[in-house]
């Protein structure tokens, strides 16, 4: 059992300086942006990316579940056009428990 708890010195370096180079290249970012000024498509550019990312992250997950959870998903959707970010998610969990029950799913 003690040497499952070894760890190769290299390794943890390793490991480390993995973290080190993802800590400045997010950090890189937020620094060199200030002394960039956005105008026009180039800050709605960057103003989407989020977004962007966001949907990439749950495009698929919601595609690839079931019927109930790309309707929850479509209103859900709808609602983030009208309420603040709390009541979005307050419709969407409350959507996807109705069209799930709706379906049989529960």
């Amino acid at each position: 059992m003690e040497a499952f708890f070894q760890t190769d010195p290299l390794t943890l370096l390793a490991i480390l300086g993995m973290g080190v180079a993802t800590y400045l290249t997010r950090i890189s970012g937020l620094v060199l942006v200030r002394y960039i000024d956005l105008k026009g498509r180039t800050r709605a550019a960057l103003e989407a990316v989020p977004v962007a990312v966001l949907m990439s992250v749950i495009a698929p997950t919601v595609l690839a579940t079931g019927p109930a959870e790309t309707a929850a998903a479509v209103v859900t959707m709808l609602a983030a056009f009208r309420l603040p970010l709390l009541g979005v998610v307050a419709v969407g969990v409350v959507s996807v428990a109705l069209f799930r029950a709706a379906l049989g799913l529960l």
